[in-house]
């Protein structure tokens, strides 16, 4: 009996510790995804096993265009193995701060909530891995560093075991 309380409590206690998105309201600056992803922008990254080490790295070009609460952002990745991959991303803020958004490999809606300088955006993806597809589940937590800088983590899982996370890095392009 006493090890089932011990069990109960550590898990409390690590249920506890994750952060949540309102634990950034009233940051700033706010993040507005209809505002830092409207344009051109740069972004490097880095995949990693779930041991931490780096399996991939790419460099993505990304362009974001609004028109009222309806976004698209069109997104060119360029991994370091020479393959290339694109995304469109249709997004939809259906809130003061939370947005929706499908994509030709996230499976169902991508569902997102932003509290200052934070968002959570959580959705599944379609991935290839050994020859096989495989859905797996991002957590991607969003920071704003400026206006015109992102920092984005993401945790990977599949079937709730952590497999990976990746890094990215996001830069607002000057518009002349």
């Amino acid at each position: 009996m006493k090890q089932f309380f011990a069990v109960c409590l550590a898990l409390f206690i690590l249920t506890g510790c994750s952060a949540s998105i309102d634990d950034y309201a009233g940051t700033t600056p706010e993040l507005k995804l209809e505002e830092f992803f409207n344009g051109p922008l740069t972004a490097h990254g880095v995949v990693q096993s779930r041991s931490g080490e780096v399996t991939g790295r790419f460099t993505a070009t990304m362009v974001g265009t609004w028109d009222g609460n309806e976004g698209v952002l069109d997104e060119d990745f360029f991994w370091d193995d020479g393959r290339e991959e694109k995304r469109i991303w249709y997004l939809t803020k259906t809130g003061p701060n939370t947005y929706e958004g499908t994509a030709g490999d996230v499976v169902g809606t991508a569902v997102g909530t932003t509290s200052g300088l934070a968002l959570n955006w959580v959705y599944q993806l379609q991935v290839e891995a050994g020859g096989r597809e495989l859905k797996v589940t991002l957590d991607d937590w969003m920071y704003l560093i400026d206006e015109d800088r992102m920092i984005n983590r993401t945790r990977m899982t599949y079937f709730g075991f952590h497999v990976g996370d990746i890094t990215i890095y996001i830069e607002r392009n000057p518009q002349s």
